[in-house]
C-alpha cells in the first residue's frame, strides 16, 4: 500500500507558507501534486496546483493573504502509482486586509466599469456572474493592480459582482 506524503508547515508569514513533503517509503517517488485552497468573502473558492518533480520537496508559495486559512493538498506520483491525499490547514499571519469597497456602473448594454477602493500594490480579482451558484462554481474574472476594471458582459442579463 502507498502510504499519503507527509506535509511539513516550514514556516508561514503574512504573505507566504514553507512547507516540505516527504514519503515514510521505499517507494521510488517521481514528483508530488499539491493544491492550495482559500475561500473569499465565503462565496468563491480559490486553488493554486503545484506540480513538483523529485521526491523530496521545499516549496514556498508566496502572494498569499495575511490571515487567511489555507488547505494544502499534495499526493505522490510513484512508480506503483498515486498516493492517497494529505491534508494540512494553516493560516498566515498578520491582520487581513479590508475587503474592498466596490461599485458598478452600467456603461451601456454590455460594458460594465467597476472600481473599489482598497490598498495599492496589490492584485485584485474581479468576479462576475448572473446568480450566486455561478458566482461561487464558475464565474467569469480577471485581475488586475489598479482600482477600477471595465467588464464586458452579455445584453439584457443581470450580474452579481464581487472585488
Amino acid at each position: 500500500v502507498i502510504p499519503p506524503p507527509i506535509i511539513h508547515i516550514e514556516s508561514y508569514s503574512e504573505d507566504s507558507i514553507s512547507f516540505s513533503l516527504k514519503m515514510t517509503t521505499n517507494i521510488k517517488v517521481s514528483g508530488y501534486v499539491v493544491n492550495i485552497y482559500w475561500t473569499f468573502d465565503t462565496h468563491r473558492q480559490e486553488k493554486r496546483t503545484l506540480i513538483i518533480e523529485g521526491e523530496k520537496s521545499i516549496q514556498k508559495v508566496a502572494n498569499l493573504t495575511a490571515r487567511t486559512p489555507y488547505e494544502i493538498s499534495a499526493w505522490a506520483k510513484t512508480e506503483l502509482g498515486d498516493s492517497p491525499l494529505s491534508f494540512v490547514h494553516v493560516v498566515t499571519s498578520g491582520t487581513r486586509p479590508a475587503s474592498p469597497s466596490l461599485k458598478a456602473k452600467a456603461i451601456n448594454q454590455t460594458a460594465v466599469e467597476c472600481s473599489w477602493t482598497g490598498p495599492r500594490n496589490v492584485v485584485y480579482g474581479i468576479f462576475y456572474a448572473t446568480s450566486f451558484l455561478e458566482l461561487y462554481r464558475s464565474p467569469h474574472n480577471s485581475t488586475t493592480t489598479s482600482h477600477n476594471i471595465t467588464v464586458m458582459v452579455q445584453r439584457d442579463e443581470q450580474y452579481l459582482f464581487l472585488v
